[in-house]
């Protein structure tokens, strides 16, 4: 048996600009999915979740993934749920060069499912990363990313950035322009999560987007914009000493920046009113800056704020389902037992 897990992820600033070849920011949170994989001795691939937001359940599949699977659970969470899944084994099996091997696998997650913390990168990156240890075929890291965004590829309908599987291996702060994809470093982020319980849906949110930059000139400068918003944040991380609690002067000037960054992600309409109330009133309670990420159309925001207030004020917002402080995890995707 071998159990792996990875990191989920706020984006400090840069989501769906990342898209078009802007730059993005993401940071890995200490908010985990954890995958244990044990091989079979025939080819079945036998699923079982735990959460992922849902009440549990457990799929077997013959010979080979894709099947529709015969669940008493939403269709559209299963499907959410179990297309990252088996795009992951895919991954394994052509990394291992086993096409027929087969698995036990247990998905365990913290991660809100589909809330923009990076949930399904961070099973994915889990998920590869287990299997192909367990077929004694172990991938250097900068392998699995590409594996891992690989499988999102594929499940997002060509429409995923490198962004949140980079994030996911890695750990910590991480800077995403096209292919190239470096870590970078960062102090001590306060980060302070709202989630509203939703989940937004990220194919037809990136849809959106292309339609509308499609149409309009006003939406391609809208994501040229962002992109300048992200340099200018990448910037100011270049000035702060790593592994230190930043200034609250220096908070503030990034805090800026990822308000800029919310209003012009509302510009191209993938915000919601769920994660603009839980935006101001983070912002009202005194946090450094707040926005949404991820694809949007709800889920989560994340605020900067060294004291309980924005936390607070959350948990008392309309529409908040849960709020939570996350450390930034210097450690990406690692073994948990093998």
């Amino acid at each position: 048996m071998t159990v792996c897990s990875a990191p989920g992820k706020v984006y400090l600033f840069g989501e769906h600009a990342v898209v078009y070849g802007e730059p993005a920011v993401p940071c890995a949170i200490e908010r985990r999915a954890t995958v244990e994989v044990q091989p079979r001795e025939d080819d079945h691939v036998r699923v079982r979740a735990d959460d992922l937001s849902l009440n549990g359940f457990t799929v077997e599949y013959e010979g080979r993934t894709g099947d529709d699977p015969d669940v008493d659970v939403p269709r559209p969470l299963v499907e959410a749920a179990m297309g990252y899944i088996d795009a992951a084994v895919r991954q394994a099996r052509a990394a291992a060069e086993e096409p027929a091997a087969g698995f036990d696998i247990t998905v365990r997650s913290e991660i809100p499912l589909g809330g923009g913390l990076g949930s399904s990168a961070a099973v994915v990156v889990a998920g590869i990363d287990a299997a192909t240890r367990a077929l004694g075929e172990p991938l250097e890291k900068g392998e699995l990313a590409n594996r891992a965004y690989r499988a999102e590829f594929e499940v997002q309908d060509g429409q995923a950035s490198r962004a949140d599987t980079f994030c996911s291996t890695m750990g910590g702060a991480v800077r995403v322009e096209g292919d190239d994809c470096r870590t970078i470093e960062a102090p001590n982020l306060p980060f302070v999560i709202g989630f509203d319980g939703g989940a937004g849906e990220t194919g037809e949110l990136v849809s959106g987007v292309r339609e509308l930059r499609d149409r309009y000139d006003f939406a391609a400068d809208t994501l040229a914009t962002i992109g300048d918003v992200v340099r200018d944040g990448e910037a100011l991380l270049s000035e702060a000493i790593p592994e230190t609690d930043p200034s609250p002067e220096w908070l503030a000037e990034l805090g800026e920046l990822m308000d800029f960054n919310h209003g012009l992600l509302s510009a191209l309409g993938v915000s919601a009113r769920s994660l603009d109330e839980m935006v101001w009133a983070a912002r009202e309670a005194g946090a450094h800056g707040a926005k949404l990420t991820g694809a949007g159309g709800g889920g989560c925001i994340v605020a900067l704020d060294e004291s309980s207030e924005s936390r607070t004020a959350l948990e008392f917002t309309p529409g908040c389902q849960r709020a939570f402080r996350a450390e930034l995890a210097t450690e990406g995707v690692r073994v948990e037992e093998a």
